[in-house]
């Protein structure tokens, strides 16, 4: 088999980060049976998300936040498998946490931790402190990037994550609006690279989580009652030889912009003259 497989997780987030890291653990069992490399999970998955699971950062056990975060880990280990979990991060006191997808390796490490770079306003005023910096991290020779939620809307975070090659960008979300969908597969569409779209169940009237390939269309998605999926990412796939090995290169140098400027015309009124016919 060439490529990498990889699972996308589209399960209920509860209050209680115990029963939150429990159902990461099976889906974790059920990534590993299925022989997959890397396991995704949706925005605040672990920990909860604010104003939907609690309204007061003083309502998270945050001890057993990480305690849940170390079965994990130590899981992640055991069954070779990468683990990428959104969960809120917190600060010393008293900065606000970050909201973040926490990269666990298959040795068990946590060797990156994307935070989350544009939040919403609420999030900015009563709930996180912004990230900064993007995050690639490579698994069997395939570059993975990160992104969060209401950053779809930011066009240039994606090109960004194009011009640090990555092939797959993790997005994980809790959306509130169909509309989000639409703007994921242009994303994917336009700097041809696959998108997974890890969400959770709350959300599945919306969308459905998945995979979404560099030509915007879905390689598989979540169906209920199942709270995974599985897909392939194979850059040597002949289906998407045009955007991976045309489409991409050429709008790679079309940005640069010298393939324009070199054949600029110079001293015809003709094209310098925007009001005649």
């Amino acid at each position: 088999m060439t490529g990498i497989r990889i699972a996308v997780a589209e399960p209920m987030i509860t209050k209680d980060p115990a029963e939150n890291g429990a159902k990461v653990r099976e889906l974790m069992k059920v990534a590993a049976g299925h022989k997959a490399r890397l396991i995704q999970f949706p925005e605040g998955q672990l920990s909860g998300f604010p104003n939907e699971q609690f309204q007061d950062w003083s309502e998270v056990d945050w001890p057993l936040v990480r305690d849940e975060l170390d079965k994990i880990q130590k899981l992640a280990a055991r069954l070779k498998l990468w683990v990428v979990l959104g969960s809120a991060h917190p600060l010393t006191p008293p900065n606000r946490p970050h909201n973040s997808l926490y990269v666990i390796s298959d040795q068990g490490r946590i060797v990156d931790r994307y935070d989350k770079r544009y939040c919403s306003n609420t999030e900015l005023t009563r709930y996180f402190s912004p990230g900064f910096e993007p995050i690639v991290f490579d698994v069997d020779g395939y570059r993975f990037g990160c992104a969060l939620c209401v950053e779809v809307n930011f066009p240039a975070l994606f090109s960004h994550y194009e011009r640090l090659g990555v092939e797959c960008l993790l997005l994980s979300a809790y959306p509130a609006d169909a509309i989000f969908e639409v703007k994921a597969r242009a994303h994917a569409a336009i700097n041809n690279y696959w998108i997974a779209m890890s969400l959770p169940a709350q959300t599945a009237d919306l969308m459905p989580s998945g995979l979404i390939a560099p030509d915007g269309t879905y390689v598989a998605t979540v169906t209920p009652p199942a709270e995974l999926t599985i897909a392939t990412i194979d850059r040597d796939d002949p289906t998407y030889e045009i955007p991976l090995t045309k489409l991409r290169p050429w709008r790679a140098l079309a940005r640069k912009g010298d393939i324009y400027s070199a054949r600029r015309v110079v001293g015809d009124p003709r094209s310098t003259n925007h009001t005649i016919s």
